[in-house]
């Protein structure tokens, strides 16, 4: 065996994994083991808990609304970063760094700047109230309703939509659209029936991320909703905080972690012929 094929062993260096796992393990297994373990002993073993939240139709209300809400807000920043990640494709280097920055700009903003200043701009007489009144549009209260938290919270994913879309649009070669336009196939047809098959894996990647952030943000609801359209984030922390119930709050969470799991595996059900389709496409372009 020579010095290559020894240095390629995968087990000489599965040793570097063992941080990451370690972190992973103690962070994050561990203390939803815990939660879990809680929700089916306290206070006696059993599944009372998850009967108490699933016979109770504000718990369920609360859970339909929290994905309702993720979907809605995963639809539109999918809506409004597909096609500023199809620009920063198009454009040159320069213009490409200061679409990259940007869209990470709110990275470099605290979370309770950014939240405090969507209040500012929703609040009765701020900026987003007098902009619609001028165009002739009265009466639009966004401040504590779900239409505000949306709109914040949609600027607060975009960056986790706009980066796995371009890193799979700027990896489709456009002469697969060339290609398709010399086949008799217009602009339109050609983008909808080859580009964007092939940025299917982007798509999935953001759907995928914002939609888990979505269902699991706290911050932005608390601010700019009301009790009265709560998430299941802000229920969760009511029963930890204020009244002590960590078995109901576990019980809710784990429920809420199942609807995520099944959603996400019929999504990939869905995109995976969609996938398969898009890799045929590039290879009979190829």
């Amino acid at each position: 065996m020579t010095t290559l094929q020894r240095t390629r062993r995968p087990g000489s260096a599965s040793w570097l994994l063992f941080p990451a796992a370690a972190v992973v393990l103690v962070f994050f297994f561990y203390p939803l083991a815990a939660i879990l373990w809680r929700s089916f002993t306290e206070p006696g073993f059993g599944v009372g808990n998850y009967l108490a939240v699933l016979g109770d139709e504000v718990q369920i209300r609360v859970v339909l609304r929290t994905l309702r809400t993720a979907l809605i807000i995963t639809v539109a920043t999918l809506i409004v970063a597909y096609p500023y990640a199809y620009a920063m494709t198009l454009v040159g280097r320069r213009a490409r760094t200061v679409l990259t920055l940007l869209v990470l700009m709110p990275f470099w903003t605290s979370v309770m700047a950014r939240n405090f200043a969507w209040y500012v701009l929703e609040q009765r007489g701020g900026v987003l109230e007098k902009a619609l009144a001028a165009i002739g549009v009265d009466g639009v209260v966004l401040l504590g309703s779900v239409a505000g938290v949306t709109v914040a919270m949609v600027q607060v994913m975009l960056p986790f939509m706009v980066l796995p879309l371009h890193s799979s649009m700027s990896g489709i070669d456009r002469s697969l659209l060339h290609a398709a336009g010399s086949l008799g196939a217009s602009r339109p047809v050609a983008f909808l029936r080859v580009y964007m098959p092939l940025s299917m894996p982007g798509v999935l990647a953001g759907v995928s991320v914002v939609f888990i952030m979505s269902l699991g943000f706290y911050i932005t609801p608390a601010l700019l909703g009301t009790p009265q359209q709560a998430l299941a984030a802000q229920v969760i922390g009511t029963q930890v905080n204020d009244l002590l119930n960590f078995a109901g709050a576990g019980a809710l969470g784990a429920i809420l972690l199942v609807v995520t799991l099944v959603v996400l595996a019929v999504l990939s059900r869905v995109a995976a012929p969609l996938g398969a389709g898009a890799t045929g496409g590039a290879d009979r372009g190829r």
